[in-house]
């Protein structure tokens, strides 16, 4: 026996279901307009010759490798540290919990301000660990090591990480999370060590989220701009990056250019999720 909806219980679900496609195409649309603005803007002849020249192209170089560093580095540190949030109660969890989340919500200039304070500032009792040193790290690394970071391409990588990791590793906590422990739990029993546990066990059901993290990761990387610009700067062919060069380029006046590179990083960004999603697929069983 079927229930017979009233036409007032029927009126309340078209409203509701109203105002649910309104407030969602809402931001969809504004997406959308944002792109045709763009593109109206600018016209495909102008954007090749934006796209042509040495320092963009250079820039776009650099964006890649970085990001792609970037985006590995985050994931082989993330998916250990979203494991022990997921699975271990120590002490300290919800400080270290708390911690990662600190780059999520701090303000970008003020995380590039603090990576550049970290390397130029002296550390208590430094001077007995370096004491033929000025006791700063960027000094140490320069001098000691020949390879130093502040204001060069080390530096672009170290601020999309600090950023992009925070990401990451909440989507691998999220992941481990979603995995029953008890499968692992049983490989233990029968003689695994905890390491093979999670190697031959969790690792391998975990594998869409390593692509979710690492698609995250690079996607922060790409459009990281205020971390950069403050503990790498953005000198042409050396520390520009893209999401710099729009800077550089409205500073001059260049906004046909602005606007190409732009539109170049959306393009980037749907070509690796796209890409990503299509291999997630192809991957499942």
């Amino acid at each position: 026996m079927t229930l017979q909806r009233s036409p007032v219980r029927r009126l309340r679900d078209v409203v509701f279901y109203l105002i649910v496609a309104g407030l969602s195409a809402n931001f969809v649309l504004l997406i959308v307009l944002l792109l045709a603005a763009d593109l109206m803007f600018t016209s495909p002849a102008e954007i090749v010759k934006a796209l042509q020249k040495p320092e963009i192209r250079a820039a776009f170089g650099l964006t890649l490798s970085t990001c792609t560093i970037t985006a590995v580095l985050s994931v082989w540190v993330a998916t250990p540290l979203g494991y022990a949030l997921s699975r271990y109660r120590f002490p300290g969890r919800s400080v270290v919990d708390t911690i990662v989340d600190i780059p999520i919500v701090l303000p970008p200039l003020v995380l590039g301000l603090s990576l550049l304070i970290l390397f130029h500032q002296p550390f208590p009792f430094s001077q007995w660990l370096f004491p033929d040193s000025n006791w700063q790290l960027e000094t140490w690394l320069r001098d000691r090591v020949g390879f130093p970071v502040t204001f060069r391409w080390p530096a672009v990588i170290l601020a999309q990480f600090a950023v992009a990791c925070a990401f990451a590793v909440r989507t691998m906590r999220v992941t481990f999370d979603q995995i029953d422990p008890r499968a692992e739990d049983v490989a233990r029993t029968l003689g695994c060590t905890r390491g093979q546990a999670f190697m031959h066990v969790a690792l391998p059901q975990a594998w869409r989220g390593v692509i979710a993290a690492g698609t995250i990761a690079w996607a922060r990387a790409l459009g990281e701009f205020g971390p950069i610009l403050v503990f790498a700067g953005s000198t042409r062919f050396r520390t520009e990056v893209l999401s710099t060069t729009v800077f550089l380029e409205l500073s001059v006046g260049q906004l046909d250019a602005a606007v190409a590179v732009s539109l170049l990083m959306v393009a980037m960004a749907i070509v690796v999720l796209v890409t990503l999603r299509w291999l997630g697929a192809g991957l499942s069983p």
